[in-house]
């Protein structure tokens, strides 16, 4: 059986169970006494200076990772660290789904060492993949379960790029009670809140000979690859610079993915997402439903408004029944009169797809009916076949109306775009997102965009992408061969993510 994934990266784990072992030092005592805002003015800091969580030097970093064969694999893939770490926890004011006053935290990783690694420094705006898990802190660099914060920490701090990564709006601290997850409008605003807040924070911390040298780069995986496009889309909207960007693996083509979904195409990791998603737009429109009902099925419907993000463990809510590990939809299909639409409503053979069924499911099948019986009164141009490759033009159903508001075919950059990810991804389509938009940005000038598919084929020895490519086909073989197949396609997502952050490294480092 096929379960919701959790966002993680293998390789990533080894970074933070090594930092655990490290000793670890300026821990807050030695931050200097903070200032309270007194202002909800988005963008400015709760507490100036931040808190210091950790200052790490370059050896001590590089000789606890080459302790180990997986921290040295590690190494080969980052590179030994040529900057110390100073990790600062900062809060900020920021704005929730519908526009509401909030509060939300987030890392900022300042280089700190020899002249290379001070001084000017360019900074790299971070968005995390989805989490489950309303604590989580991307600051907390002592929390071995932190894979994401040790392989940004590893991958782009301690080679003497600032990191900022906020941990979004509804976890953490943050006084949201709810995640606007997939919202362009709100997370955009968040993680330039985020970047505010620390380029404010900056100059007051323990390490002010590394300052902002004026580039920047976004970047972020799955949900976070999203909200690095919607990012550069709403910078440069409002005229901020941004030197480059390098979205990941994201949901871009968002009512595209929705549409192949309900087709029957499961993701997987899909009975998390959806009740993120639907409470997210809820939340911002107020129109997804009248009822829990409307959607989900009764014995689930009671909890599903706050489900997620959850301080209770996922695997706790699969157990005690409060969500279904895999089965969005029900087994037992809708039946119309229409023999070409009940084809398309069956369950489908692939297998992966297939364990997005079952007789527990959480969406009803009244819902699934109408969201495509909309669907196929007005089709998006890029599901279930390719056509026009453009959002539907009118649909109705409201959450293909949220999904429309917030899909990113909307904007053309005028700065480089890379996108990564792999086209055997069961959790984000490569089809139907990042080529999508690469096809609906085919007529921009050359080399602004750049497309990148670590599964695929190594076309020779002067693949520019032949080392990612093969160490991340070797490290899924590896899985299967130790595993099985079931493990290797859930791991599949998760595993693109440290390769695909070594592409955008040295995309970033050509400007």
């Amino acid at each position: 059986m096929f379960r919701t994934l959790q966002h993680r990266t293998r390789i990533g784990a080894v970074c933070a169970a090594s930092l655990m072992a490290m000793a670890l030092s300026g821990c807050g005592t030695d931050t200097p006494t903070a200032t309270v805002g007194s202002t909800t003015t988005r963008g400015t800091l709760l507490y100036d200076p931040p808190l210091r969580i950790a200052s790490l030097d370059a050896a001590t970093f590089a000789a606890e990772l080459g302790a180990t064969t997986s921290g040295a694999q590690l190494l080969a893939l980052t590179g030994t660290p040529a900057c110390g770490v100073d990790f600062y926890y900062i809060q900020y004011n920021t704005v929730g789904g519908k526009g509401e006053a909030t509060t939300a935290s987030g890392a900022l990783m300042v280089p700190t060492g020899s002249a290379a690694c001070t001084g000017g420094r360019p900074i790299v705006l971070y968005a995390h993949g989805t989490d489950t898990a309303r604590n989580t802190n991307i600051a907390d660099i002592t929390n071995a379960s932190n894979t994401e914060g040790a392989l940004i920490a590893a991958m782009f701090a301690a080679q003497g790029y600032i990191v900022v990564a906020p941990n979004y709006a509804g976890y953490d601290t943050s006084t949201l009670p709810y995640h606007p997850y997939l919202n362009a409008s709100q997370e955009s605003k968040d993680m330039i809140d985020a970047l505010t807040a620390a380029r404010t924070a900056l100059p007051h911390t323990l390490t002010t000979q590394s300052t902002d040298g004026g580039k920047l780069f976004l970047t972020g995986y799955s949900e976070g690859g999203y909200v690095a496009m919607a990012t550069h889309s709403a910078m440069q909207a409002a005229g901020m610079a941004v030197t480059a960007s390098a979205p990941m693996s994201g949901p871009y083509a968002l009512e595209a993915l929705f549409d192949t979904v309900f087709y029957g195409n499961v993701n997987i990791g899909s009975t998390a997402f959806t009740p993120l998603v639907v409470t997210s737009y809820q939340e911002a429109y107020g129109n997804i439903y009248q009822s829990l009902t409307d959607i989900y099925e009764p014995n689930y419907a009671p909890n599903m408004a706050d489900v997620l993000p959850s301080n209770t463990p996922i695997d706790t809510l699969f157990a005690n029944g409060t969500l279904p590990e895999s089965a969005l939809f029900s087994s037992t299909t809708p039946v119309t009169t229409d023999a070409t639409l009940n084809a398309a409503l069956a369950v489908p053979a692939n297998p992966v797809f297939a364990a997005g069924f079952g007789a527990n499911n959480l969406v009803t099948n009244d819902y699934r009916l109408a969201y495509v019986l909309d669907a196929v009164a007005n089709p998006d141009g890029a599901s279930p076949a390719f056509t026009t490759g453009l959002p539907a033009a009118n649909p109705q159903n409201t959450l293909r109306i949220a999904a429309k508001a917030n899909d990113l075919r909307n904007w053309t950059p005028t700065s480089p775009v890379l996108m990564c990810g792999g086209d055997a991804d069961p959790t984000v389509f490569f089809s139907v997102d990042t080529l999508v938009m690469q096809q609906y940005w085919a007529a921009l000038p050359a080399g602004l965009i750049t497309v990148v598919d670590i599964n695929a084929a190594v076309t020779g020895p002067t693949d520019p992408y032949l080392a990612v490519k093969t160490g991340y086909q070797t490290t899924i073989a590896g899985i299967a061969a130790a595993e099985g197949e079931t493990a290797a396609v859930e791991a599949t997502h998760a595993t693109e993510a440290p390769f695909c952050t070594a592409v955008a490294r040295g995309f970033f480092a050509k400007f």
